[in-house]
């Protein structure tokens, strides 16, 4: 029902929208085409427009009963033999780059595993503050440096087109490796509190090798972490806009937008259709694993709870990064970010100009410091409207489950153009685009974590005890849930402001000359070969911002 109402919602786009398709259709045919009168009105007798929307719905899905698609608007060529190898390509590049996150967070998690089995609490992963920069960095921008660095200035791999395995390397690191981190640290997480756990003393105590107990300390925390996995696995291949065109990959996620940015109906309702099936898979697999990984515990009510004594925060790296970041925002305050000097284009760092110069000759230290507020202040509002509702609908696993798997197959530049075909364009469209999909994977995680810890014997016997329902909630779920959900919204911050500036970037919110940090990284993004330092200082800054969200959250570790 969900699916189908969503892609209804894409077939009436443009009539939701105001504009008109017949001329977005010409546009994308032939960008130099006039669009007269009989011009527009042939188009619309062609793809028979005058029949309104839900005429054109209707042929649509009839078509689709008897495997037909239909017809591309823009090309003419038949939809499926396009969608279909573009989900080839993705599902290639996105089991690549699952294998990359794999590796990422093992070694995000790799102290951990060593200290965890040598003592009787679970230690803070060395990649805490490491995997926080990385799960900062946005995939374009890791994907830049490695065509410049590796394919370009090295030569140690081809950087362009889609030709064999060797072309799927690099775009699988970019998109892999900061996954990969954003999984390690909710890994890092739950292996904590498994360390933590009555069963670890009872197996040292019997000689179990430290090896084997990190190897069951897996086992207990993967089924938790398991349909973030799943919502990873789609994301890759629906959401990987940036890197596909980067990389001139002729993958899923790319196919989409380009058929949403020319309103190409048929193929858009096509390939997002394909990505719900597989959102629908992934979920379908992923809760199979984990039901065969614990599910005799689960309905015998036997397991103990992930939710271990708290472990002391440290201080020293959060005020560390928060005096550097406000010391650079500060001094940004105080120059000027719209003074444009043609004879100072892409000046490299200096005395005058710390972080350089952009394109057009601006210092972009004053532009970072002055987009810090809008930057930061939206994004800390989405995250925290974000936190709430995938709390709120993590205690309801069955609305929140199908509409979560659905949410999370929409890229967040798709759900950008069907809210602003909804609500209308404004400053405001990026945040309520986001914060309509970035719920999905914290409500995920918090129904994973609520259904382990209602089948704890803690809770079961604080149940016989006479303890009320409210009680529990309070005193029981919500301190367990709270804390690891929290940290990870505070990890997906930087990714949140990023694709804020995404959207902006693509004319649905913020424009230039904004100093918004990543429409920075955007509009210097072309001259990253010949100025890195334009790209590089608001990366920097944000990945900075990354740290300092994920190491002042060490508060709110489980306890």
């Amino acid at each position: 029902m969900l699916t189908a109402a969503l892609v209804c919602a894409i077939g009436v786009l443009p009539w939701l929208s105001g504009t008109d398709p017949a001329l977005t259709v010409l546009k994308a045919r032939s960008a130099d085409g006039d669009p007269t009168r009989e011009a527009l009105q042939a188009v619309r007798d062609e793809l028979g427009l005058g029949d309104g929307p839900l005429r054109s719905l209707g042929r649509w899905f009839g078509g689709l009963v008897h495997g037909d698609a239909g017809r591309s608007w823009v090309s003419g060529t038949e939809v499926l033999p396009s969608v279909l190898p573009a989900l080839g390509v993705s599902l290639l590049l996105m089991a690549a780059a699952l294998a990359v996150a794999v590796g990422t967070a093992a070694v995000v998690c790799a102290r951990t595993l060593w200290l965890g089995p040598r003592r009787r609490l679970g230690g803070r992963g060395a990649g805490g503050s490491g995997a926080a920069v990385l799960a900062a960095l946005p995939e374009f921008l890791v994907g830049s440096v490695l065509v410049t660095v590796v394919g370009v200035q090295l030569g140690w791999l081809p950087a362009l087109g889609w030709y064999g395995p060797q072309w799927m390397v690099l775009p699988a690191l970019a998109l892999g490796l900061p996954a990969g981190a954003v999984l390690g640290r909710l890994l890092d997480d739950l292996l904590s509190g498994a360390f933590a756990e009555p069963w670890t003393l009872t197996a040292t105590a019997c000689g179990m090798p430290p090896g084997c107990l990190a190897r069951q300390a897996v086992r207990r925390s993967v089924p938790a972490l398991l349909p973030n996995v799943g919502l990873f696995a789609v994301g890759l291949t629906g959401g990987a806009v940036a890197v596909e065109k980067l990389f001139d990959v002729p993958g899923l996620g790319r196919t989409t937008l380009d058929a949403a940015l020319a309103q190409d109906l048929p193929v858009l309702q096509a390939g997002t259709l394909v990505l719900l099936a597989l959102a629908a898979a992934a979920g379908v697999l992923t809760r199979r694993v984990a039901g065969l990984l614990i599910g005799p515990a689960l309905r015998d009510r036997e397991l103990p709870s992930l939710s271990g004594p708290a472990e002391p925060a440290s201080r020293l790296l959060p005020a560390a990064y928060g005096t550097l970041l406000l010391a650079i925002i500060c001094l940004g305050l105080l120059r000027d970010p719209f003074t444009v000097d043609p004879a100072a284009r892409l000046r490299p760092p200096s005395p005058a100009l710390p972080f350089g110069a952009d394109a057009l000759g601006r210092d972009v230290l004053a532009r970072i410091g002055h987009g810090a507020i809008s930057t930061s202040a939206v994004a800390l509002a989405v995250s925290a409207a974000t936190l709430a509702v995938g709390v709120l609908l993590g205690f309801l696993p069955r609305v929140s489950g199908p509409l979560a798997e659905l949410v999370n197959a929409v890229p967040p530049v798709l759900a950008g153009v069907l809210v602003t075909g909804i609500a209308g364009s404004g400053p405001w469209t990026p945040a309520l685009a986001v914060a309509a999909v970035g719920w999905a994977p914290l409500a995920t995680q918090t129904a994973a974590l609520l259904q382990q810890e209602r089948a704890t014997t803690l809770l079961l016997a604080t149940r016989a005890l006479g303890a009320g329902e409210w009680y529990l909630l309070r005193r029981r779920l919500l301190p367990a849930v709270l804390r690891p959900v929290t940290r990870h919204a505070m990890l997906r911050l930087p990714g949140i402001a990023l694709a804020l500036a995404a959207l902006g970037f693509l004319g649905l919110g913020a424009q230039p000359p904004s100093p918004e940090w990543g429409l920075l990284i955007a509009e210097n993004h072309p001259y990253a070969e010949r100025a890195p330092w334009a790209v590089l200082a608001p990366a920097a800054v944000l990945a900075l911002l990354g740290a300092l969200a994920v190491t002042a959250a060490g508060g709110v570790r489980r306890g």
